[in-house]
């Protein structure tokens, strides 16, 4: 249906701001190859003409009709030429089609005109003329609006032409109106069936570009989903690691419906690698903790996000790989994943650069702030160990030293070891570090370490480039934390997950369709402008997607020779090469196919129309298109039962039947080969009914004498009108668009050479005797001539034109119009596989986000809306885990047998694997992994509570700190069931702690989930000193768990690090399995 506002002759009209691409799409694969294909046919009708002409005798009777055939080839072949330079098509498309058409009119009066004598005929060239009104709107590029107008002048003229001349040159009488009326009657039939025909093209035209552009579109998301997912992993993981990952992702997610979950047993693969020769540095901010404590959360995730953008530029500048954030702990490696000779110096540059970016915020903020900087050289394990929350790690015994090294150097310096030193090559000036002094692991290893003097210390400082240090006044009255945030916005370092927020988002992407036709799921498509503040990138994209739209507009185009290549057609012919692909073809449903049958019952009416005017009223007559009368009416009463049904309730046999003539092939097919063999049959079957008798010649006559004339006339006229209705049956195929090439060709095949048979095999007395009484001239002498003076009027010559003419064109008007239905077929089940592999793409997206971010977190980020803001969040109360497998550290070992220690990794793999399946559980669903740090796993309860609930019952506010509990008794069972099957004795150590955290998202490069805050410290604190196989708790999360039912033992008084002496307590494992479960 029309859209609201628009009509049938104005739908498809081309507005002022109509897309460039939609206009290329209408010139390349409709209106220029259509135009070809009649300009094609055209100067082929202009061919035949002038054999016909040359073969009557002597041309120079035809000199009128031969120049004008010449004329009309030239300009023909001409435009055939000019239709392969685009520029000049688009330009002057409307113009050649007008020129086209003016040809084809001018050469139809000059074929009128031709030898005309007072013997004037009223069917004088209206099969010509049903021709031209019938490619105007099938094959010439005019709108409907054009087409209807063009179609109009045609047919106007030609009826005010005829009946002038007959009027002129004959006696007015009322066959003659008959005739001129049945004139009108197949003119009006052409332009509706023209028009029906146009408006269905239109349609299939706009489903086809439709599909065409959400088909580019869905492709172009897909690469940008791909890269996003690419830029994601690697922002997480290296390369060499990423993509294995990523496929076994999308594996999982084709192998199961569940596209959120992560099934058991799945996942368990181990990506690690080994690597040698690699140096590894830690760094800790000295006196970050207190910082802290003052600062709000934006001013902790700005400070924390700038100071590690910061050191991330500085790792790319010196070649090393950040690998993890732990608080403010800083670490990387250099040589990871492609060995570097340079490994050792490339991580005592950074670690001197870091050093001195945090002397530059000391001395601009007055922050008593320091970097401790330890860095080792030796081998690693490097990779990604768990099923969720992937963090890429590094393990080893060499890993653990340069975390020693950070802890036992000097704030302001690199403390380095002995094998650092080595692969130095003298690059640095050292001094001694006295590591063995400040930390017994360094002494009782007997581990030699240096500091190393940075150059620049030698050098005077150069002229201050930051912030002036702020002075009296204003320095007593802002806080630290804002100096710091202050200046270190300065920095400008991206912001998290930036790659996603400025995604080249094609759903904001125009398809760009004709007005008024716009699909709901589309946004409008505007002409687009230059815009100076895009970047290269952004231009480039457009570029990108408008250099894949016109090639896929230029594979659309319906002039594709039947014997070229393709991927998806045969050489020969339009079949999928696809079987399957051809038999779905052929099944699928064909909306609106009633349509056509009604068409073509309009068709029907105009033959009866013709033949009642005309032909003489015989029984057999009426008993031909009575039969065919019952047949089109049962046809149609089964299409449109459905739409009768609703005046009547009762729905039954016939109803069933209506609604599968759209879905039923073998159904549709059936009866549109019953209407058209029946409107091909009933246009001649009385052909040779006809009561025709021979005239009466008088003795001597051998010329035929006028006397005979005008009874010949009578009988003789009807004969062009039975042309006119088979190539009106002709056209009745045509409007099956839909319907499949092969019986098209049959039926038109069958149809032409029975009319053929009949035209020519009839008695030849007939034709002659019709050419004498309707063809016969009168000579310069006054005598008459009973030898038709040419072949314009000689019937059988004619008809036989005629009926060839619009069998050639409606069999290459049914190959492209099966063609460009193929297209229509192929481009639909593209942008389904296509649409399905970007829905796959998003759930890895997704996916991979919420690996790295909690799922309220990667709303965030990832949500309709481009938020571009800083995540951070401050909650009142969160329930925090450390469980630890300290027996690890002891059962790692490096040695030939177990790969160098990957094989103790393997099972540690296994080990967190089946923590991470334990957060698949409903009952665990509020608890959310934060990290794994080396054999510890770090979980914390109660970062989704929506806002809002602070105000509801306590009990309800702590559950999540008894959820917690549940789960690391679940740990502790998990890792009992694994010590079973290795034959281990590994036990978990716990420690809870619950209060006031800020957690938020921090780095660009690699963007990290982190929460902050004393309760998180103590919680750790909970867990170092804690005990095998036990949970420890503080005293204030002891009293909590106490009135949730839990029961805890007081150790007592302990001395831990940073807090004093703390009073704490171990919950009862084995009353928390029975007392805890009224919390689900």
């Amino acid at each position: 249906m029309p859209a609201k506002g628009r009509y049938f002759l104005n739908e498809g009209e081309e507005g002022p701001d109509q897309d460039a691409l939609y206009e290329k799409y209408q010139l390349t694969s409709q209106h220029g190859p259509l135009l070809l294909t009649l300009l094609l046919v055209a100067a082929t009708a202009c061919v035949a003409l002038i054999i016909i002409a040359f073969s009557q005798g002597d041309p120079s009777r035809h000199q009128a009709i031969l120049g004008m055939a010449f004329l009309a080839l030239a300009v023909f072949a001409t435009l055939s030429v000019l239709m392969y330079v685009e520029c000049l098509l688009r330009r002057w498309l409307r113009a050649l089609a007008l020129l086209t058409w003016a040809c084809l009119v001018a050469l139809g009066y000059v074929l009128v005109f031709d030898a005309w004598t007072k013997a004037a005929c009223a069917w004088e060239q209206v099969p010509f003329f049903l021709f031209i009104v019938f490619v105007v709107y099938t094959l010439l590029p005019f709108s409907m609006r054009g087409a209807v107008a063009v179609g109009a002048v045609s047919t106007a003229s030609h009826l005010l032409v005829l009946g002038s001349l007959m009027g002129g040159f004959t006696t007015p009488s009322v066959q003659v109106g008959l005739q001129l009326l049945a004139n009108a009657v197949i003119f009006l039939c052409g332009n509706l069936t023209g028009a029906f025909h146009k408006h269905q093209m239109q349609d299939a035209s706009r489903d086809l570009f439709t599909y065409t552009v959400k088909c580019i579109q869905i492709r172009r998301k897909l690469r940008i989903e791909k890269r996003q997912q690419e830029n994601l992993l690697l922002s997480v993981l290296p390369a060499h690691i990423s993509m294995g990952m990523k496929l076994a992702i999308i594996e999982r997610l084709k192998e199961h419906g569940d596209r959120r979950c992560m099934p058991d047993n799945n996942f368990h693969s181990l990506y690690v690698k080994r690597h040698q020769n690699v140096s590894i540095l830690y760094a800790d901010i000295v006196g970050f903790t207190q910082l802290a404590s003052d600062c709000s959360p934006k001013e902790l995730v700005v400070v924390l996000n700038e100071l590690f953008g910061k050191f991330d530029q500085i790792a790319k500048a010196n070649e090393c790989m950040r690998i993890k954030i732990l608080g403010d702990c800083y670490y990387c490696v250099s040589g990871l994943p492609v060995s570097l000779p340079t490994h050792a110096r490339n991580c005592v540059k950074m670690g001197l650069d870091m050093c001195q970016a945090i002397k530059q915020v000391r001395e601009a903020t007055g922050v008593d702030i320091n970097m401790r900087v330890g860095i080792h050289s030796g081998n690693v394990l490097c990779g990604v160990i768990g099923l969720r929350k992937w963090q890429y790690d590094v393990w080893s015994h060499d890993v653990s030293l340069a975390n020693r090294m950070e802890a036992a150097g000097v704030p302001g310096r690199v403390h380095i070891t002995e094998a650092t030193l080595k692969h130095l090559d003298k690059a640095y000036e050292v001094e001694d570090g006295h590591g063995q002094q400040r930390d017994p692991y360094l002494k009782e290893m007997n581990i030699r370490t240096y500091l190393v003097i940075d150059p620049r210390s030698q050098q005077p400082p150069p002229p201050s480039q930051h912030l002036p240090r702020p002075k009296g006044d204003a320095a007593l009255k802002m806080r630290a934390s804002v100096r710091m945030t202050r200046y270190l916005e300065s920095w400008g370092a991206a912001r998290p997950f930036a790659h996603l927020n400025h995604r080249e988002s094609v759903s904001s992407g125009e398809t760009p369709v004709p007005n008024g036709r716009r699909p709901k799921s589309v946004p409008p498509r505007h002409r687009r402008t230059p815009d100076r503040s895009m970047s290269p990138k952004g231009r480039s994209e457009d570029d990108s997607y408008d250099d894949e739209m016109l090639s896929a507009i230029e594979g659309l185009s319906s002039t594709r020779p039947c014997c070229s290549k393709s991927d998806d057609f045969y050489t020969f012919g339009s079949i999928f090469l696809e079987k399957g692909f051809e038999r779905e073809y052929r099944l699928a449903p064909i909306p609106r196919a009633r349509h056509d049958f009604a068409c073509a019952s309009l068709i029907f009416v105009c033959i009866l129309l013709v033949h009642v005017l005309l032909m003489p009223r015989t029984a057999a007559l009426g008993v031909s298109f009575g039969l065919v009368a019952c047949v089109l009416g049962l046809v149609l009463g089964l299409c449109f039962a459905t739409k009768f049904s609703r005046c009547c309730p009762a729905r039954g046999t016939l109803c069933t039947i209506s609604e599968r003539v759209e879905t039923q092939p073998l159904l549709r097919l059936t009866l549109a080969v019953l209407t058209i063999g029946s409107l091909l049959t009933v246009a001649i079957i009385n052909l040779p009914l006809m009561p025709f008798q021979v005239p009466e010649l008088p003795v001597g006559n051998e010329t035929g004498l006028p006397a005979a004339s005008s009874k010949t006339r009578a009988l003789c006229e009807p004969l062009p009108y039975y042309t006119c209705s088979c190539v009106l049956g002709f056209i009745a195929c045509s409007v099956f668009l839909r319907m499949s090439l092969e019986p098209k060709v049959v039926l038109l095949t069958v149809a032409l050479v029975a009319y053929l048979v009949l035209f020519n095999l009839s008695p030849c007395w007939q034709w002659d005797c019709c050419g004498q009484g309707l063809g016969n001239l009168t000579e310069p002498n006054g005598t008459t001539s009973g030898t038709p003076s040419c072949s314009w009027k000689d019937l059988k010559t004619m008809t036989n034109f005629y009926l060839v003419l619009f069998y050639i064109t409606l069999l290459t008007l049914s190959r492209q119009i099966d063609y460009y239905c193929r297209l229509d077929c192929l481009w639909k089940k593209k942008f389904k596989k296509e649409h399905e592999e970007f829905e796959t793409m998003e759930n890895v997206n997704r996916l991979l986000l919420e690996n790295v971010l909690p799922a309220h977190v990667a709303a965030h980020f990832i949500g309709d809306k481009l938020n571009e803001d800083w995540y951070h969040q401050s909650y009142d109360c969160v329930c925090v885990m450390f469980a630890s497998v300290p027996d690890f550290k002891v059962f790692y070992t490096e040695c030939d047998v177990n790969k160098e220690g990957l094989e103790c990794l393997r099972l540690l793999n296994e080990i967190i694997a089946d923590f991470d399946e334990l957060l698949l559980k409903p009952k665990f669903s509020g608890v959310e992994k934060i990290k794994t740090i080396g054999s510890t796993y770090m979980a914390a309860a109660g970062l989704s509570v929506a806002s809002g609930h602070e105000n509801q019952e306590l009990e309800r506010q702590h559950a999540h700190i008894g959820v917690m509990v549940e789960f690391s008794i679940a740990l502790m069972s998990k890792l009992d069931g694994i010590n079973r099957h290795s034959f281990n004795s590994f036990r978990l150590r716990v420690g809870i702690n619950h209060g006031p955290v800020i957690a938020g998202v921090i780095g660009a490069r690699k963007p990290q989930y982190d929460i902050w805050g004393n309760t998180v410290n103590v919680a750790s604190r909970m867990e170092s000193t804690g005990e095998l196989g036990k949970i420890q708790v503080t005293e204030e999360t002891c009293t909590i768990l106490q009135n949730l039912g839990y029961s805890c033992e007081c150790r007592g008084l302990i001395n831990v690090k940073g807090k004093g002496e703390l009073r704490t307590y171990f919950v009862c494992t084995d009353t928390a399995k029975f007392q805890g479960l009224g919390l689900n």
